[in-house]
This record gives structure tokens, sequence and C-alpha cells, in this order.
């Protein structure tokens, strides 16, 4: 990549997390009684422009969406296309892997409220980060899989980590999204994408490994290092997991598709949608839409879309709503 000398794009704001789904309603069940989003809305959209944003030809897409605190999630079920399933033998270190970081008020009472639910456990039990990992410490999580295998992880803070709002007084048990977090093959070629073209900010950082990472990434051994990306607005991040140990897993296959159940969409606003895709057209960045797709269907809540992805093939929609 050809590095800007000042980049003028912002990375404002997520303003939601996209996830392709086999059945919508399953999806919405799940969802809703597992983990205590609630309904927004309900639509289906065709046409052109969805094709030339998805990248798929002649496509109609029902959209759940659902909210959970202050964060949305889009559940996408393309009605006319069957897409192909995740891979079953899937790693915490291959590079497709991406999960929704759901941030709890007790662990342990959300732990035990999901043995109800037909989750695929990732995790042995939900783990704590130990002392020695300083940025992390005392941080506790586990990670699980949805009905479509989708990842996800429930994340606890203690009093002295995470964004002021996950630890004012709520009788929640479920209370927002606080990332997600993708497999990356090089941390410093994904900065480039996120930092220097998108305007994306670091915050903080960590090297997570021993048994206790090895538990909950569902691994022999793990050395992964995680660094954490803000837009400007405190909403969800972005965590990048560069795993040195056991290495670089298996890449996004080059024929997955929007509508592979595989595919998560980070809808990321931007202050200037023009100069970023001239920009990253400037550094090969690969395309997934035709361009800058403008919508006139007033259902959406963003005027134009471009589908792109990073270094590793994850999908970011860049928007301006």
């Amino acid at each position: 990549m050809n590095m800007p000398d000042r980049t003028n794009i912002q990375a404002q704001r997520i303003r939601a997390v996209g996830l392709t789904v086999t059945d919508a309603d399953r999806a919405k069940d799940f969802y809703t009684q597992a983990l205590s989003f609630e309904p927004v809305s309900d639509i289906t959209v065709v046409g052109q422009e969805y094709s030339e944003l998805q990248g798929v030809a002649l496509i109609k897409i029902r959209i759940i969406t659902l909210q959970l605190g202050d964060e949305l999630i889009e559940l996408m079920q393309y009605l006319n296309l069957e897409g192909k399933p995740i891979p079953s033998d899937s790693r915490s270190n291959d590079l497709w892997f991406q999960h929704m970081a759901i941030v709890v008020s007790d662990i342990d009472r959300a732990y035990a409220h999901l043995q109800s639910f037909p989750i695929e456990p990732i995790s042995v039990s939900p783990q704590t980060i130990p002392p020695s990992n300083e940025a992390s410490s005392g941080v506790r999580a586990f990670k699980f899989k949805d009905r479509d295998r989708h990842n996800l992880e429930l994340i606890w803070f203690p009093s002295d980590k995470g964004q002021d709002k996950w630890h004012q007084q709520t009788e929640r048990l479920f209370l927002g999204i606080d990332h997600s977090a993708i497999a990356v093959a090089n941390t410093e070629q994904s900065l480039k994408f996120y930092r220097d073209l998108l305007g994306m900010q670091i915050e903080g950082g960590s090297l997570n490994q021993g048994e206790t990472q090895a538990h909950l990434d569902g691994l022999p051994e793990a050395k992964v290092r995680v660094t954490p990306l803000r837009p400007t607005e405190p909403t969800v991040g972005i965590e990048l997991l560069d795993y040195i140990i056991p290495g670089n897993g298996r890449p996004i296959p080059s024929d997955w598709k929007s509508n592979d159940i595989a595919h998560m969409q980070i809808e990321l606003v931007v202050n200037d949608i023009d100069q970023a895709v001239n920009l990253l057209k400037e550094n090969a960045v690969q395309f997934v839409s035709s361009g800058i797709v403008k919508l006139t269907d007033s259902s959406r809540p963003y005027r134009q879309g471009c589908l792109v992805k990073d270094p590793n093939g994850h999908a970011i929609l860049l928007i301006v709503e």
C-alpha cells in the first residue's frame, strides 16, 4: 500500500454489524431470547442497487435489525440464494474468524443463562485474564458459536477496564457490543488499512498468551497480539487478533461472497466517502461493490454505501447516513 502523507478520512462510528444467516426468524429468536437483543425493524430489499452494493447478482434480502444497549446488528437472509455454510472445523486462528463481544454485567449468570440455548462452546468455560497481562488483567470472557456458527463472546470488565458506560448501575444482564474482533495475518498490514487509510485510532494493545488464552480460544496453545481500534466516536471498536502461536490459520477463500454464511460486515460511517473510495482505489484495496452505490430506498438508514475487503478479506461497508 502507498501510504498518504496525511489522510483526512475519519471513521466516525460503527453503525452496525451485519451477519448473513440461513434463517432470519431462527436467528432473531436466538439473539432476542438468549442475548436480550430487541427488534428494531424487519424489511425485505430487492433490486439492482443492492446487487451492486453486495456484489451478488439478482438478490432479495430480508434484513432484521436488532438492538442491544446502544448497538445494532443486522441479520441478513438471502431469500433467493443459498450460501455456503461456515466450515465445521473452523478455529480461532483461521483468518475468517470474526466475533462480536457482548458485554455482560455478570458473566457467571450470563453463562448459566446460555446453557438453555443451542450454542456451541469455543472456550472451556468463562476465563479470567491473569494479572501478568496488565492491559487486560481481570477481564472475564467466554467464546461460543450461534446456530449458524457465527462466533460470539461474552465479556465482563472490572472497574478499571472498558468504557465507562459498561460500569453504570443496571439490572440488565446483557448490556451491548464492545467490539468485533477479527483474525489478521499481519498487524502492521492491517493497521495501514484501518488506521492510515480509514483514520481509526489505536486504543492500547496486549499480548495474550498462556493456558487461559488457550482455554478461551479453544486452541491447544495460544499467543496472540491484540490491537484494539476505535472510530472517533466511542462506539463499537475493531480488535485485530494476530496469532503468533499457533500462527496464521487458513485464509478466507477467494470465492466466498456476501450471501455465504461466514459473511459479516462492519458498517463504518465515514466523513467523506468519495475521498475514502479514491484513497482505497489508489492503494489497490479489493472492492466488492461496483463503486459508491446510491440507495433510493427510504427504508434503509444510509444514503450511500460501498463494500470493500480489508487485507485479509474481512468485509467493511463504508456508508454515509
